[in-house]
């Protein structure tokens, strides 16, 4: 019987696995890969525990309503309408699905021209941009994120949310794409940096892959 029982147990979160809507996306580096900047075990600690959550319970906060079968940027369009259950956890999703995205280890990575080029417009230089978002980061009170968006005219923004908000919700103060964000949340930081939120940003941009924000901004803007 107990063996029976063990068999279901495993037959029930295999069929939960292969049902569900919404997924992590592997890591595309080590855990240890941005040593110096974010260390090894809150990058563990922080995908398997805190994104891996946001991921499971959306899927039981959804599972069962119409939103099963609606994409995780639709239900953010609509987010107003939705249970906290559904508004925290598809915004901690999307979010973290971002994050790990726009970091890398690799070396001195670029704004695209293109990119470059409305940084400039938008700020007058990279270092000017950095300095805003790393401000939008550390005056947001408690929990949240610092983002840059594009806009729906095309320009880019630089805002900040709380909690798992972000700017594609019907919520938001100032709606757009995200392109990169910056998560402040204490358990993105605190075992290497504790209460030093500004020392935390400071090495944020040691290891952001511009590569990858250019591909964001670039797509935001066609």
């Amino acid at each position: 019987m107990k063996v029976l029982k063990i068999a279901a147990a495993s037959f029930i979160m295999a069929a939960q696995l292969v049902t569900a809507q919404f997924k992590q996306t592997a890591l595309p580096y080590a855990y240890n890969a941005l040593e110096g900047s974010i260390d090894a075990q809150t990058m563990e600690i922080h995908y398997t525990k805190h994104a891996a959550g946001y991921a499971s319970n959306l899927n039981k906060a959804v599972a069962g309503t119409p939103l099963e079968k609606e994409s995780l940027e639709k239900i953010l369009s609509h987010i107003s309408k939705e249970s906290p259950a559904v508004r925290n956890n598809a915004g901690g999703h999307y979010n973290h699905e971002l994050f790990w995205t726009i970091l890398t280890p690799e070396k001195n990575t670029m704004p695209s021209a293109k990119l470059a080029k409305a940084i400039n417009d938008n700020f007058g230089s990279l270092d000017a941009l950095k300095e805003k978002l790393s401000k939008a980061g550390a005056d947001r009170f408690g929990s949240g994120w610092a983002w840059l968006v594009v806009t729906a005219d095309k320009k880019l923004a630089v805002t900040s949310s709380p909690n798992q908000d972000n700017p594609l919700m019907d919520v938001s103060e100032i709606k757009g794409t995200p392109v990169l964000g910056i998560d402040v949340w204490e358990h993105a930081y605190y075992l290497k940096y504790q209460n030093e939120r500004a020392d935390y940003l400071n090495a944020f941009w040691n290891v952001v892959n511009w590569k990858e924000v250019s591909r964001r901004y670039e797509q935001a803007v066609k």
